[in-house]
């Protein structure tokens, strides 16, 4: 009869034993079907089943718990009004000013307008970007819901709730399309868009004795002009540009501002209506100086538009070389 030590060996060299081995396509049959305990993968049909029906539940009642989540959370916001405006949004209310053409993609971080004389392929890649850029100017068809809410707008005649104004940029002549936006006469022409931000209301400088002492003289002269001729107009962002140092202020030229000096305070407040688009200001230098790089700055005018030429806070800069 064994002993307590001999059943005890004997099970140790059992636990340790190597198993059988068997054909490796025995194995791989018997991995996915044995017919010994009628298993597919180890497990039974009945196993299987059971976690098959535990993870359809857990990652069922996932996805609906994460569905409510989320159509709550969509309650909560308006397809057209942000949660967040003005001071409580992180637009701020100091909208920026940016201009157009741009430079290739290629240099994107550059804000240099470069071309060489009058040739056509040497100023293609500005009348183009332009081209597309305005495309939406002129056909309604490519902004969503621009069509037949378009109204023919002006200071005495704001837009009605659900229509939005007009921007006929047709006639702002030499900056068409149709004469090239004047690149082929070494005059080019350069558009600015303020930037839009929901519910902004501009506060305009709409009396020529109540103006700031750092706005351009020139400016200072179009509004007192505007104030006897024109007081409707009055309420307008206005628009400078100058040379950002003395060697280019003497280099830029004489320029012109169409269709006037500014953004018409009818476009604003932007309440992001179906189809609105931002109104622009072509800026037509007419003789710049050539072959020399002319440091350009741009600014946009409204008490509650505050310039930080460091952080180009409502202004925009750009250099303009034409060889």
């Amino acid at each position: 009869m064994p002993t307590i030590t001999e059943d005890c060996i004997d099970g140790f060299q059992q636990y340790y034993a190597r198993p059988p081995e068997r054909p490796k396509k025995k194995s791989l049959k018997q991995m996915i079907y044995d017919s010994e305990d009628n298993s597919y993968f180890g497990r039974s049909i009945e196993s299987w089943a059971k976690i098959g029906i535990f993870y359809v539940a857990f990652y069922g009642v996932l996805a609906a718990l994460v569905a409510i989540c989320m159509w709550a959370f969509f309650q909560t916001l308006d397809p057209r009004i942000p949660k967040w405006t003005l001071d409580r949004s992180l637009i701020g209310t100091n909208p920026g000013l940016g201009f157009r053409p741009l430079p290739p993609l290629d240099n994107v971080e550059s804000t240099l307008i470069w071309y060489k004389g009058t040739q056509h392929e040497n100023y293609k890649h500005w009348t183009d970007s332009l081209n597309d850029f305005l495309a939406v100017y002129k056909v309604p068809g490519l902004t969503p819901g621009r069509g037949q809410n378009i109204y023919n707008c002006d200071y005495n005649q704001p837009p009605p709730q659900g229509q939005v104004c007009d921007v006929d940029i047709k006639s702002w002549a030499p900056c068409t399309r149709e004469n090239n936006y004047s690149y082929h006469k070494s005059a080019p022409c350069i558009f600015l868009k303020l930037n839009k931000i929901y519910g902004w209301i501009p506060e305009y400088y709409n009396n020529s004795r109540d103006l700031p002492e750092s706005m351009p003289s020139s400016l200072k002269t179009y509004i007192a002009e505007v104030e006897k001729s024109e007081p409707i107009k009055l309420n307008t962002i206005w628009v400078s540009c100058e040379g950002e140092n003395p060697a280019d202020q003497e280099n830029i030229g004489a320029i012109n501002y169409l269709p006037i000096r500014g953004f018409p305070g009818y476009f604003y407040p932007y309440q992001n209506s179906e189809g609105y688009l931002s109104p622009l200001v072509a800026v037509h230098f007419q003789r710049p100086k050539r072959g020399i790089i002319i440091n350009v700055e741009c600014k946009a005018w409204a008490r509650n538009i505050i310039h930080d030429r460091k952080d180009r806070i409502g202004s925009v800069h750009y250099e303009l070389l034409i060889d």
